[in-house]
């Protein structure tokens, strides 16, 4: 089973994954956690050309063929033969990340992007993806609370941009319902996994 984290900035996202993983792998199952960009060698070194601070000049254009190729490399290495092998992927964000940040924050076609994102994924789509839910000003708040994470150039767009991403997502929820969970974030973090694992054990103990 494919299931894929996505939300905003400050979301918890990474948290409530790592802790998704430890919870099924304590219940017997095999699982893979993984992240985009990243996930690879290769896909990690991409990684760290898109999330620069210092790389401001990046174009819109370049930005999405980066982070494509950071996908298809990690599909091919990764993901696929995990799913070949019967492990549960866990992945924090994929494609609906493009199609929120690039497509809806950035303005990008989002006819185009998902003919590359296609391409870059030979159309592996997720079974189950798990929203979390918070205000973009409060998440990024809780970004800048947090200095153990990552700040990286897309958490210095402008607010605007973030709020542009977070009505994305819940687009991209509309269209697709019968993918989507979405999860209160703003609740206690145990509260929250404890939901999580439920929908979670529901849709793999029903597969």
């Amino acid at each position: 089973m494919f299931i894929t984290f996505e939300g905003p900035e400050g979301s918890g996202k990474t948290t409530q994954s790592v802790k998704l993983k430890d919870a099924l792998v304590e219940r017997g199952y095999t699982v893979l956690w993984t992240r985009e960009p990243g996930g690879t060698p290769i896909a990690e070194q991409i990684r760290e050309v898109l999330h620069r601070p210092d790389n401001q000049e990046m174009a819109p254009t370049a930005e999405i063929l980066l982070y494509s190729a950071s996908r298809a490399q990690h599909t091919v290495e990764q993901i696929r033969p995990a799913l070949a092998a019967g492990q549960v992927v866990l992945c924090d964000r994929y494609y609906d990340s493009t199609l929120a940040y690039q497509g809806y924050g950035r303005g990008l076609d989002l006819k185009m992007l998902r003919t590359i994102t296609e391409f870059a994924t030979d159309g592996l789509a997720p079974d189950l993806t798990l929203y979390f839910e918070i205000d973009p000003e409060e998440g990024l708040m809780r970004r800048q609370r947090d200095h153990a994470a990552e700040w990286n150039r897309l958490d210095g767009e402008t607010l605007a941009f973030h709020r542009r991403v977070h009505e994305g997502y819940h687009r991209l929820i509309d269209a697709d319902p019968g993918r989507w969970v979405v999860l209160d974030a703003v609740r206690n973090v145990e509260v929250v996994q404890a939901e999580l694992l439920q929908v979670v054990l529901a849709r793999l103990t029903s597969r």
